[in-house]
């Protein structure tokens, strides 16, 4: 209520005590990885000329797969008669800025983050999901706070207070999607009347890690369609130089509204018919950017913004073979939106669901005959996509299954006596994980807490069994090395129908181990020999229950992500003192068009071995000059810094041998070194020894 209160005296009196900083947190516990920013937009507009750093709706996660470029949401009512619209995102070339105009919202609150994930520093017993964020905004101000300068075109806010909550899963069946959960308050000391709520979008799905376009062209390849069985807008890409490697559909989703009690279901109207209320509506609308041309055309005003928030695109229009959507490439912006609720009362509150999902084009791919090369989307490619809406709003509906918004003893599943949203059967908890590199193997081992877990939806101890999968080399240079998991092994229980009855002895320790500065007991072991050094493989275990046939539960796993290791097999530390080991170099000579490396010269890597614990390396050309000098450390070396890893590797779970070292082949300018011979260095810090060594550069 703190945040509530603060909102409602500066209302009243215009003024902030002190201007919240705005802030970016971006998902990182599922497989999609969405920008959710605390001034009231989704995404990251500056996503396709800054690659590094967060994502703006990336899918899978680390893939460079983008599908958003901004996103907000739009209220419109009447107010006195008038029409009013508040945005907090609208199609603008540059995205957000403060107080430009379209960009009504600003920040109450950072954002904070909780978790259902008991081993997380944000574990809370409130939370909703593995990672949710929350945080509050406000339509009211009509200046940027702590400034005179004027939110441009926002003279008569609505006056709405959001308290936002955005929720993400890890599980494996559900980690494709956001959901968003606003809670909306009327502050203002008027009525809202036939308010339609919207979320806005620039949908654009490219591959920002290989596509070369920009500016126009990085816009204008996108195909919208209407999923309407699951109230959704879709786009992806239809043509361009990464086509081949994107093949991927991003979403908008409307999932529901509770008002005084009545859930609003466009599938079930007749709750609101039967109370004399207005029928409960999606609308789907479409238009290119800055376009002049009805019905395409971009809302300039708040009664144009209305206009479209109370009508949607004739379905016609929609699914016409030669017709816009459908037929015509461009840079489309969508808006879902749905209405009307017949009023909101000062001080009233109510709540607005929606969710951003993604999915992988189905094969095969359909291309239109008239060129040969663009991709056209059929419900067969749109399979997994549907899958996933279904997922979203079967997690939406929670015990709800009657979809009317009205509690059910019977199916009350944690019994607490209320409807419950946002649940989802749980797979057992996915075990803590221990990977060790060393040269040409990986040793993983794992603990046991998986087989206490019970499943909140059941309230069954169902723990079946364990998997564990892994890449080949060179997996994560297709940039979607996550989809390229292979099952390795699976060990589950013995004695009935489920799986391979094969037990757990194959895999179990004689005795638990632990690790020095690590309290688990691992209870379980597998290794991997005779594998490349020098190649990123990524190794992870889940664990699987049994599921429930009378309840139509199907088993479960874990998610993949919570195990995750990006690990790289390599000589361990070398310290000199004497040894016989030599520091060395591979690929020796270097090929700068090999298929080790990525597409260009700034994802290239080199790789020294046989290094000490804590070293020196410099590299010098023929001529004696100093190219490149840094230093090793194998308690904490994870790639760092590296062009290479940033692209196709996660260092925060990036295990490392210890005794190798990648360099990118650039000099201490960061400019691309010529072919030749280059001489270099390896100083051991701790005996201040000194081994060299050459290498070449070759085409």
């Amino acid at each position: 209520m703190r945040i509530f209160s603060f909102a409602l005296l500066f209302i009243v009196t215009g003024t902030a005590f002190s201007q919240v900083p705005s802030q970016r947190r971006t998902t990182s516990v599922g497989n999609i990885s969405l920008s959710v920013n605390n001034y009231g937009t989704f995404g990251k507009p500056d996503v396709r000329s800054t690659t590094q750093g967060p994502s703006s709706m990336a899918y899978p996660k680390g893939s460079g797969i983008e599908h958003l470029f901004e996103a907000g949401i739009w209220i419109g009512a009447l107010v006195d008669g008038q029409v009013r619209v508040s945005t907090s995102s609208v199609d603008a070339s540059s995205g957000y800025s403060p107080g430009g105009s379209g960009f009504e919202f600003n920040q109450l609150s950072t954002i904070t983050e909780r978790s259902k994930l008991s081993n997380s520093s944000n574990y809370s017993a409130s939370a909703i999901s593995h990672q949710d964020f929350l945080f509050s905004m406000t339509d009211s101000f009509v200046v940027v706070p702590g400034t005179s300068f004027p939110i441009g075109g926002h003279q008569n806010p609505l006056k709405a207070v959001c308290k936002v909550e955005t929720y993400t899963w890890n599980f494996g069946y559900a980690n494709y999607f956001v959901i968003a959960n606003y809670e909306i308050t009327n502050m203002s000391a008027q009525r809202w009347d036939s308010v339609y709520m919207g979320v806005f979008s620039d949908l654009v799905v490219r591959n920002v890690n290989v596509t070369r376009d920009a500016g126009t062209a990085f816009f204008n390849k996108g195909r919208n369609g209407v999923n309407k069985d699951f109230h959704s807008i879709y786009a992806y890409q239809s043509y361009g130089d990464d086509v081949d490697y994107t093949r991927s559909y991003g979403a908008l989703q409307f999932l529901g509204m509770d008002w005084r009690g009545l859930f609003f279901n466009p599938n079930k109207p007749d709750t609101f018919l039967k109370a004399g209320l207005p029928t409960p509506k999606v609308n789907y609308n479409f238009w290119n950017f800055n376009s002049p041309i009805a019905p395409w055309n971009t809302p300039g005003n708040d009664q144009e913004r209305y206009l479209k928030l109370a009508q949607g695109i004739d379905s016609t229009d929609l699914y016409s073979g030669s017709g816009p959507i459908v037929g015509i490439p461009a840079n489309w912006l969508q808006l879902l939106s749905a209405g009307p609720l017949a009023n909101i009362n000062p001080g009233e509150k109510f709540t607005f669901t929606f969710a951003f999902v993604c999915a992988k084009m189905k094969e095969p791919i359909s291309y239109l005959p008239s060129t040969g090369t663009s991709i056209f989307s059929t419900p067969e490619m749109e399979k997994e996509l549907t899958e996933h809406l279904k997922r979203t709003r079967s997690t939406y509906v929670g015990e709800d299954k009657n979809e009317n918004g009205v509690y059910s003893p019977e199916l009350d599943l944690n019994q607490n006596g209320k409807l419950d949203r946002f649940v989802l059967p749980e797979p057992p908890l996915a075990p803590n994980v221990k990977v060790i590199s060393e040269e040409s193997k990986i040793e993983v081992y794992w603990d046991k807490r998986a087989e206490s877990s019970v499943d909140p939806f059941t309230r069954q101890r169902d723990f079946e069994g364990y998997r564990i999968y892994r890449t080949n080399p060179g997996d994560d240079l297709k940039g979607q090395i996550t989809q390229n998991l292979k099952l390795i092994g699976q060990w589950d229980s013995a004695g009935n129908d489920i799986g391979y009855n094969n037990g757990f002895s194959a895999i179990a320790l004689k005795e638990p181990v632990k690790f020095e500065g690590d309290t688990t007991e691992y209870h379980y072991k597998y290794s991997f020999s005779n594998l490349s050094n020098g190649w990123q493989y990524l190794v992870g275990v889940t664990a699987f229950d049994k599921g429930d046939k009378n309840l139509g539960i199907s088993s479960e796993e874990s998610s993949i992500s919570e195990s995750e290791n990006r690990v790289f097999t390599g000589t361990t530390a070398n310290d000199f003192n004497g040894n016989e080991k030599k520091v060395g170099v591979y690929p020796n000579p270097y090929n700068t068009k090999a298929a080790w490396d990525g597409d260009n010269s700034r994802l290239r890597k080199l790789v020294f071995f046989n290094l000490p614990s804590e070293a020196e390396i410099t590299i010098y050309a023929s001529s004696g000059d100093v190219i490149a000098s840094f230093k090793h450390n194998s308690e904490t070396y994870n790639g760092e810094g590296i062009r290479w890893f940033q692209n196709y590797g996660d260092t925060s779970k990036t295990v490392m041998s210890g005794g190798e070292h990648a360099w990118d082949l650039l000099n201490e300018s960061k400019t691309q070194i010529s072919t030749g011979v280059y001489l270099f260095t390896v100083k051991d810090m701790k005996s201040g020894e000194i081994q060299s060594g050459t290498f070449a550069v070759i085409k």
